[in-house]
């Protein structure tokens, strides 16, 4: 996504959580200490199917959609479920707060992480990023992204690696372990789920698709209104 597109949908949600964006812009310099420039031709999404694991307790009984699909994003502790189930994903997104040694053992093994900072996670990128596969690890921030740290929008793990998945040239994408009414999480993650429900909202606008995840609530997440600094190309 172009930073220009996705900068106003960022200070929306930076001003609804109350975050501080020096804050982010501090964490994205401290990976970009820690991170080289990745080549992104090993990750051939084009044409392809995609399913993007969310972390809820449904992805166990979705597993067959991973199995399915013809590329694999885990979303955080989806990567855990899925080594469980014996389906290594093609791609990790994390921000470092679940099963973060789940994530450091595949990219030693030669899978791909997207290793996310933002204000609030600074000491676990100094803690984790540097036991990384040097070469299988790459950094990711939501504010101006730089030669070795980049943006493709999204703000949780699961919809940013959505957005990821788009920006790589995905044809179709799935959703298996999405629980945007999941009743265990804190209000803080609720009003986050709420968030990426909308961002799913934008994506699929994007590329004129529609999320079967996102049925039955579009209407519920249409109150930000679409206007021109609510742009998805």
């Amino acid at each position: 996504m172009d930073y220009a597109a996705w900068e106003p949908i960022y200070e929306r949600i930076v001003a609804d959580f109350g975050y501080d964006p020096t804050e982010d812009r501090a964490a994205r310099d401290v990976l970009s200490e820690l991170v080289e420039p990745f080549e992104f031709d090993r990750l051939d999404f084009r044409g392809r199917t995609v399913a993007v694991a969310g972390g809820s307790d449904t992805l166990e009984s979705e597993l067959d959609v991973l199995r399915d699909a013809d590329r694999t994003v885990a979303a955080s502790g989806a990567a855990a479920v899925m080594e469980a189930a014996g389906i290594r994903p093609d791609l990790v997104v994390t921000d470092l707060d679940k099963t973060p040694e789940t994530a450091i053992s595949l990219s030693r093994a030669g899978v791909p992480v997207a290793a996310h900072a933002h204000g609030d996670n600074v000491p676990a990128v100094r803690e984790y990023v540097p036991r990384f596969d040097g070469e299988s690890v790459f950094g990711t921030t939501q504010v101006e992204p730089l030669d070795n740290v980049y943006n493709f929008g999204g703000f949780t793990d699961g919809d940013r690696a959505a957005f990821l998945a788009d920006h790589l040239g995905a044809d179709t994408l799935r959703f298996p372990g999405w629980d945007f009414d999941d009743p265990t999480v804190s209000s803080e993650k609720a009003h986050k789920l709420r968030w990426a429900a909308r961002l799913l909202g934008c994506l699929e606008r994007r590329r004129n698709e529609q999320f079967p995840v996102l049925d039955g609530r579009r209407e519920s997440i249409a109150d930000v209104p679409q206007d021109t600094s609510w742009r998805c190309d």
